[in-house]
């Protein structure tokens, strides 16, 4: 992998990481705070909503905007970047109001979809979801503009600027949820509706956050920037209609990658009701999709930041490879960059189910049977999720998004049609395994378009795959046997004693796996030279 993209990749995935711990972590004083799955499902009615919406208002032109910043900048025109990124501000500004306005306004509708039903099967009426639809549709004004200036940075190879911002949207919204929930309910005494509207305001002040840090990141910035203006080429003069043509054909496919999860929990929320009603279960169904879209897909979504940040750092890097056919680049880009993506999420996602009853009561201090059962089967589909994100940048890096589209479609096609059937057989149970078919559909048809497309060469990748998978069993098979044996002298439903198991199990497996690793040498050949010299200092060959 080149030094540039092992860099921005891992500046990029530091502070991605770093959000999402942020974003797991909190659920634990949140949780406590606003009392269990019931609240949690009234947050995410309006989040899921607010997430497709955001995607449609920046509609993938910060990505695309990457995209093509760096394409330009490839070919020593800067100004054509710089023109770029000034006529996207305006569309997301624009964008970003009209979205905010038709969410506030219609929020009465979107919820009428969610909740069309028996009123006596819901924990909290619509007019409680429309209020918390309509406190998050706030954040839509600031996040398009935010998310614009961040594709600017990424298209420039500069990642620390979009870490960073990450980092501080997150503290600051997940400090504003948390002490708002808090004094809402427990020194002014207010309504539960009216603490999980102002955890959902704090998007807005997050954003407003993360603004200010780019913003001063930009003027930072500036004198370099404008150098890279003075050695502009001054060849190509594109009109403004043909870089919006350029931005929207390219966006399109990004906005469809951007909401596919949100897409998947939006199915969940409009068929789970009428699933469990089917088999008698309609007074629980609330509560089960909290379980599922947000205590299971808290911790789930942990092993998927990294394919996000993949994902984010794949689009200008491959797009250059691309863009001055280097293929030999673009061929060992993307084999790196899937080997060393499996390599870490099957680990993680795999251990998390194995451990998901001790995980569970640490973030929840419980061991509800159908929340650990949801956590246990959900864990592995993060495997699927990280896939997704990074076969759809390899796409929309060769140019074939319009593939993308398709891959998507497809997929939440078989969700919507089996979503029902299933939880019919399956309980809740039946939403996860609907999700699992419908991405790994996705993920078959973008493997095939790359195949076709790039000509890339799926040999090196089965090999290591399978070398992986075999690691991985065995880091099961240890860690499955420690923590059977602490659990004779440790109870996994106590939240500190679970801290311990799971620590003391992940110490053993991370060990397993490593050795396994180094020993085989494959993580010098996905990681090179800097685990050539971990293997020094451990006296390994």
């Amino acid at each position: 992998m080149s030094s540039k993209l092992l860099r921005g990749t891992f500046i990029l995935t530091l502070g991605t990481i770093i959000s999402k711990i942020l974003g797991v972590f909190y659920v634990i004083p949140f949780d406590a705070i606003i009392g269990g799955s019931g609240p949690e499902a009234l947050y995410q009615f309006g989040y899921v909503p607010y997430n497709i919406f955001i995607s449609i208002s920046t509609a993938g032109v910060p990505l695309a905007v990457a995209k093509y910043v760096a394409k330009y900048n490839a070919l020593e025109e800067y100004a054509v970047s710089r023109k770029l990124f000034r006529s996207s501000m305006y569309l997301m500004i624009v964008t970003g109001i009209a979205g905010f306005l038709v969410m506030y306004v219609f929020a009465p509708y979107f919820t009428d979809l969610a909740m069309a039903g028996k009123q006596e099967a819901q924990v909290f009426s619509k007019a409680d979801v429309t209020v918390v639809i309509r406190a998050v549709s706030f954040a839509l004004i600031i996040i398009p503009v935010m998310s614009l200036i961040r594709g600017f940075f990424q298209g420039h190879q500069s990642m620390g600027p979009s870490a960073v911002s990450q980092v501080v949207e997150q503290v600051v919204r997940i400090l504003f949820m948390l002490i708002g929930a808090y004094v809402i309910l427990h020194i002014l005494h207010g309504s539960i509706v009216s603490a999980i509207s102002a955890a959902t305001f704090a998007a807005f002040v997050g954003g407003m956050a993360s603004l200010f840090v780019l913003i001063w990141y930009w003027f930072k910035r500036k004198p370099h920037l404008d150098r890279l203006l003075e050695q502009d080429k001054g060849t190509m003069h594109v009109s403004i209609p043909t870089l919006y043509k350029e931005i929207i054909l390219s966006a399109l496919p990004f906005v469809f990658v951007g909401i596919a999860n949100s897409l998947y929990q939006m199915v969940d929320q409009l068929t789970v009701k009428r699933g469990m009603e089917a088999v008698g279960l309609g007074k629980m169904w609330q509560t089960q999709l909290g379980m599922l879209n947000f205590q299971s897909h808290k911790l789930v979504i942990i092993p998927v930041s990294l394919a996000t940040a993949f994902s984010m750092t794949l689009v200008p890097m491959i797009t250059e490879a691309f863009a001055k056919r280097e293929r030999d680049m673009l061929v060992r880009s993307v084999d790196q960059t899937l080997q060393v993506l499996l390599f870490i999420t099957v680990p993680a996602a795999l251990g998390m189910s194995l451990l998901a009853k001790p995980i569970f009561a640490i973030f929840y201090n419980t061991d509800n049977a159908v929340s650990v059962s949801v956590l246990m089967h959900y864990a592995p589909v993060a495997i699927l999720f990280s896939l997704y994100s990074v076969t759809a940048a390899i796409m929309q890096g060769i140019n074939e998004q319009r593939w993308t589209i398709l891959s998507l479609l497809v997929g939440l096609l078989l969700k919507l049609s089996l979503n029902i059937p299933l939880i019919k057989m399956f309980g809740i149970l039946g939403a996860v395994y609907a999700t699992a078919i419908g991405y790994t559909a996705s993920i078959l048809i973008s493997f095939i378009v790359i195949k076709l497309f790039a000509a890339y060469p799926y040999r090196t990748v089965i090999r290591r795959t399978i070398l992986i998978l075999i690691f991985n069993a065995v880091m099961l098979a240890v860690t499955g046997a420690v923590y059977k044996g602490l659990t004779l002298v440790l109870s996994p439903s106590s939240r500190w004693q679970a801290l311990l198991i799971v620590t003391i199990c992940a110490a053993a497996g991370a060990v397993v796996y490593a050795y396994l690793g180094l020993k085989s040498k494959l993580a010098d050949k996905l990681f090179g030279v800097r685990i050539q010299r971990v293997k020094a200092r451990l006296h390994m060959r």
